[in-house]
């Protein structure tokens, strides 16, 4: 086996794709008897369907999800306007991580990976994994996928600095009987902030924080109706929860991706407050950087220093990610009349600079990523297979069907 993937979330399962497209053999393994049908994320980015879309997949994700034209930064008044973003997806997309997830699991397994469920890995093996009932699992390579208490990461002795958690949120997954009119609420005042988001199959998802909020187990259906009627002066109907649960703002970061032949991505490589959705994005981003690599080394069509680029191009992208949620924690939990008053001035300027309010919807929807050197791999035809490297709006690389690639090196719309 070349490539052993600890972990089925949204990241694992698109490595999991890329690697097959590369003719890598692949095993994902998942503790998990069946995906988790609470969806952590909710949102897909533009960036992340340019991603989709470039392996001709973006269609089935739009077919289920919701589009809302905007995003939000620190949950500001006036939201940010992603028409004025150069790409075909001008809009955020709401879908729930377990559509997201069985999707991806699905074009994993059509391109022949093997996706194991039920099966608990306990650490490394030589040559692979070793799981809790004593078995192993070989493999050349080893990618740990497995969240922010990554078995694979402590396992492999990467350390993951950053700070614990401070402030906390909530979030309801529940039935709105009066649900405010205009799709997306944004409400923050001097008794915390509420997010109400429409979701699909006609649930809405409130998320809130506020300066009594502390951490602890999941909050009732009852605290989150207090809350929010203490916020937004409604509880608009709610009933029948779905799904409560807790969260904070704790920030880490893996000091390396990479340790030999062991690599980190997505939620194992950086943790943080959900503020603007953008975390499974950034992990599908990671494996999307690292899978075409993989293969080639796997397959002996790159040297093994191609791998090294998979830190130095994402482990810049995750520290921004952390700036930037940390930032908007900042800006969300600032309930002074101080706080307010900038966060009053800050909404403004959304408005009124569209420099900067183009800036932070490039930052939020992925799409200001960018590379400071290139993969070292030429742009040329691979010799097994029929596959180009094409260029992408990021700076790196991607092995592409010749079909999708024009004449320029470019994707071309699938």
């Amino acid at each position: 086996m070349d490539v052993v993937i600890v972990g089925a979330g949204p990241t694992g399962l698109w490595l999991a794709g890329e690697l097959r497209l590369g003719g890598a053999t692949v095993t994902v393994l998942e503790g998990r008897d069946a995906p988790d049908r609470h969806s952590k994320a909710l949102t897909v980015h533009p960036r992340t369907l340019e991603i989709l879309d470039s392996r001709g997949l973006a269609d089935r994700f739009l077919a289920e999800g919701l589009r809302v034209p905007n995003g939000h930064f620190a949950s500001l008044p006036n939201r940010l306007d992603f028409s004025l973003l150069e790409t075909r997806f001008p809009f955020t997309l709401i879908l729930v991580q377990a559509r997201t997830e069985a999707l991806l699991e699905e074009r994993a397994r059509e391109l022949g990976a093997d996706v194991r469920r039920g099966v608990r890995v306990a650490g490394l093996a030589p040559g692979g994994v070793l799981l809790e009932d004593g078995s192993t699992v070989e493999g050349r390579y080893v990618v740990g996928c497995d969240g922010t208490r990554s078995t694979i990461r402590e396992a492999a002795g990467i350390d993951f600095p950053g700070t614990d958690a401070t402030t906390w949120g909530w979030l309801a997954d529940v039935v709105l009987d009066a649900p405010p009119a205009g799709g997306v609420l944004t409400l923050t005042g001097e008794h915390g902030g509420l997010m109400v988001v429409p979701m699909p199959g006609g649930r809405h998802r409130l998320v809130g924080a506020d300066a009594a909020a502390t951490g602890g187990g999941a909050p009732t259906l009852d605290e989150v109706r207090a809350t929010v009627v203490r916020i937004a002066g409604s509880d608009f109907g709610m009933r029948d929860p779905d799904w409560l649960s807790r969260f904070g703002n704790a920030a880490r970061q893996a000091a390396t991706y990479r340790r030999g032949n062991v690599f980190v991505a997505g939620d194992a490589a950086h943790m943080h407050f959900p503020a603007g959705g953008v975390g499974m994005n950034v992990g599908i981003a990671d494996a999307h950087n690292l899978g075409w690599k993989l293969a080639a080394v796997a397959g002996g069509r790159a040297p093994d220093a191609l791998l090294d680029s998979y830190h130095e191009e994402r482990w810049p992208v995750g520290a921004e990610l952390l700036e930037h949620t940390r930032a908007q924690t900042a800006l969300m939990t600032a309930y002074s009349p101080d706080g307010q008053a900038l966060r009053r001035v800050l909404s403004e300027m959304i408005t009124t600079a569209p420099d900067f309010s183009r800036r932070l919807a490039e930052r939020l929807s992925g799409l200001a990523a960018s590379y400071a050197t290139g993969p070292r791999v030429p742009d040329q035809e691979l010799p097994e297979g029929g596959m180009l490297f094409a260029r992408l709006r990021d700076g790196g690389f991607v092995p592409t069907p010749a079909g999708l690639v024009r004449p320029d090196g470019h994707l071309a719309a699938a």
